[in-house]
């Protein structure tokens, strides 16, 4: 790839982040975990809750839980691509965070999810109220497994 790539990918169980590790090894980018501050226990994530802290962020449009990390030089890169399980339909709040934390203008946005049950859906598009700027949205994605053949195709097609 002749693009600069970051790989930023939030994972609850593993699964997304093991997709987004392979799709940074084939495009040749960087990654770089999305980490909430605050971790997820499986109480938070058990959706059947209606109190458990997952369930009460997505039920809720303001919520941004806080990220662990930061992106060391976010200018640098051309394109960003971000991983996501589905929660409710959507991305969870902390992607929100992590597009609200930067200034994407003049950059590439390729998100992809990871799902048990339900496709991209509108999760990408619905991403796009969190970015100021002037950015380049590519159509969403779903990749459950890491597969080198489907994420070159996804990249050539794309980047």
């Amino acid at each position: 790839m002749s693009k600069k790539v970051l790989v930023a990918v939030f994972s609850a169980s593993g699964v997304t982040k093991r997709v987004g590790e392979e799709i940074a090894r084939v495009s040749g980018g960087d990654f770089f975990e999305i980490v909430p501050k605050e971790k997820y226990t499986s109480a938070d994530l058990n959706y059947m809750n209606k109190s458990s802290r997952s369930s009460v962020e997505m039920n809720d449009p303001s919520a941004r839980p806080e990220i662990a990390g930061t992106v060391a030089d976010m200018d640098s890169y051309d394109a960003v691509i971000v991983g996501f399980p589905i929660w409710w339909g959507v991305a969870p709040r902390i992607i929100e965070t992590f597009l609200e934390s930067y200034d994407f203008s003049g950059k590439t946005i390729l998100p992809f999810c990871t799902s048990g049950g339900s496709g991209v859906g509108r999760s990408d598009t619905a991403l796009h109220k969190n970015v100021s700027g002037s950015v380049k949205w590519a159509d969403g994605v779903q990749i459950n497994r890491p597969n080198e053949s489907v994420i070159r195709n996804w990249l050539d097609s794309e980047l």
